[in-house]
């Protein structure tokens, strides 16, 4: 018995340190293909993970469900500071309007698609099409991060990305509403509208902790003891939002624009940016290893139709929102391209949406979203990269040399 008890720290460590090296050998293959770091983490989850080589125990992935939340909350931080008061001013019901078009369009374009084309369940393509609505931001967020990628473009990017989830909680109460009232032996109407209403504490909570973070991080204290108080302050975030299960990833981003509008400093965000880079790796690489590769081989026309279908309905929303807003053509033919990605929400999403429908057809629509997530998790990196570049965003080496022989 105490060799048993002894062996598990031990096992957890050397996971712990499998699971890092993977990531960083495989990023050494991905830099060579010029593809973004985010991609070769995943791929790293999916070769030590149990559906290949299955070199960590099941119970230790199991385990580390926290990591996901940390690493939003990671995530959601770094990307509040662009949320400045007079970035949205200026970007205005410009903003709405493209968030409304990039989520709703594929939705309608996947429920219509799932019904009058691949002729399934009425309540099975409503709930498909509200789920089609959401992004996964953490792969795009990480190639942003990756690349320093910067302008109008990621401004707009970043806003649209922090209003999605929203949308598609919105999207997908509704949806379940009206399911239940077609006579789906599934969930009431009041706990389909309670997840939007527990976002909305987690939201206020942010926006309290954030006040909190200016206060507590005065110039008095020094760089070790402000880490530590934000730490906290995002754990705090992360460890509420997961007792009343929502995303932390828009709490901890009102938290962090609260504090970057009412202090104005950046310096904190470079001493969090130098913490992260090992929580992000195992946030990824256990993403990769909790992805079912196997549930692609059931997926069938329905799952390949609601893969294609949303792509093309983020772009032509994305295209038709700048369009309507009157943005740069770089911008209106790459935004779409930057919004792929789908994981997160959408799965979590799928599991309550099983529960609405009968067994069947619930089992259908897990596995479409679940096998669906391993190919955006795997292209979306690359096409977020693409956007960036042809947008303008990252700058080619040999431009950024000679803007700073300019600057000099």
């Amino acid at each position: 018995m105490g060799n048993i008890v002894m062996r598990q720290p031990a096992d957890i460590l050397l996971s712990l340190a499998l699971i890092l090296l993977s990531g960083f050998v495989l990023t050494r293959l991905t830099k060579r293909l010029k593809l973004p770091d985010v991609t070769g983490y995943i791929l790293a989850g999916i070769l030590i993970g149990p559906d290949l080589l299955g070199l960590v125990p099941p119970e230790i992935i199991e385990r580390m469900d926290f990591v996901s939340d940390v690493a939003l909350a990671f995530i959601a931080f770094g990307v509040g500071q662009y949320f400045r008061r007079e970035t949205l001013c200026d970007m205005g019901k410009g903003l709405i309007l493209v968030t409304l078009l990039e989520s709703l369009l594929p939705g309608a374009m996947v429920a219509l698609a799932m019904r009058f084309v691949f002729h399934q369940d009425m309540a099975l393509s409503l709930l498909l099409g509200a789920i089609a609505t959401a992004t996964a931001p953490a792969s795009t967020l990480m190639t942003i991060r990756q690349y320093r990628a910067d302008g109008p473009f990621v401004n707009l990017l970043l806003a649209v990305v922090a209003l999605d989830d929203g949308v598609c909680l919105l999207t997908f109460s509704a949806a379940s509403a009206a399911v239940d009232a077609m006579g789906g032996a599934g969930i009431s109407l009041r706990s389909a509208l309670l997840p939007i209403l527990w976002n909305v504490a987690a939201l206020a909570m942010g926006a309290a902790l954030g006040v909190l973070l200016t206060v507590l991080l005065t110039s008095k204290r020094s760089r070790g003891n402000r880490l530590i108080l934000t730490i906290a302050v995002l754990l705090t975030l992360c460890g509420v939002c997961a007792l009343i299960d929502v995303s932390p990833l828009l709490a901890c981003m009102v938290c962090s624009a609260v504090y970057i509008n009412r202090t104005g400093e950046h310096d904190l965000y470079a001493q969090v940016d130098e913490f992260t880079p090992p929580v992000l790796s195992l946030f990824f690489i256990v993403s990769g290893m909790n992805l079912d590769v196997m549930a692609l081989k059931t997926v069938g026309l329905a799952g390949v139709g609601y893969f294609v279908i949303r792509i093309l309905g983020k772009y032509l929303g994305a295209y038709l929102g700048c369009r309507c807003i009157g943005t740069d053509r770089r911008t209106r033919d790459w935004l779409g391209f930057a919004l792929i990605p789908q994981a997160g929400v959408a799965i979590g999403l799928a599991f309550l949406g099983k529960r609405v429908l009968p067994e069947g057809i619930g089992d259908l629509l897990l596995t479409v979203i679940l096998a669906s997530s391993v190919l955006y998790e795997l292209i979306g990196p690359g096409c977020a990269k693409l956007a960036l570049f042809r947008s303008g965003a990252i700058q080619a080496q040999g431009e950024k040399e000679a803007n700073l022989k300019k600057a000099v």
